[in-house]
């Protein structure tokens, strides 16, 4: 690596209604926000991609999951690095879990 380069930041995106995530880069508080940071990203490489299941209200992250699941389904993956769940919902956060590793995502489950 040539010293005089400068290194690239990390992406790390955060989808999540109250933590504060304070290693992300940008955070959505809605899956409609969340569906929209994804486009914004979509030509480029995420490093990390935290997920929360539940919301607030009746919203949950299984908006941005179809978009991933879509994607792949086309032939066009995001490039994401690793796929973080972190959710107090244990039904939701494997639902999401079993979603995108079917896709071949590298996913984990976390505590943010």
């Amino acid at each position: 690596m040539n010293q005089d380069q400068p290194t690239q930041a990390p992406v790390i995106l955060g989808i999540d209604d109250l933590r504060p995530l304070p290693r992300a880069t940008r955070i959505a508080r809605t899956s409609s926000e969340g569906v929209r940071l994804l486009a914004e990203h979509r030509d480029s490489f995420i490093d990390e991609l935290w997920l929360d299941h539940d919301l607030g209200g009746d919203d949950n992250i299984l908006p941005v999951v179809t978009v991933l699941e879509e994607a792949a389904f086309n032939g066009r993956p995001f490039r994401i690095g690793t796929v973080f769940v972190h959710s107090a919902n244990p039904t939701g956060a494997a639902t999401v879990v079993q979603a995108l590793t079917r896709w071949e995502y590298r996913v984990r489950r976390a505590t943010a």
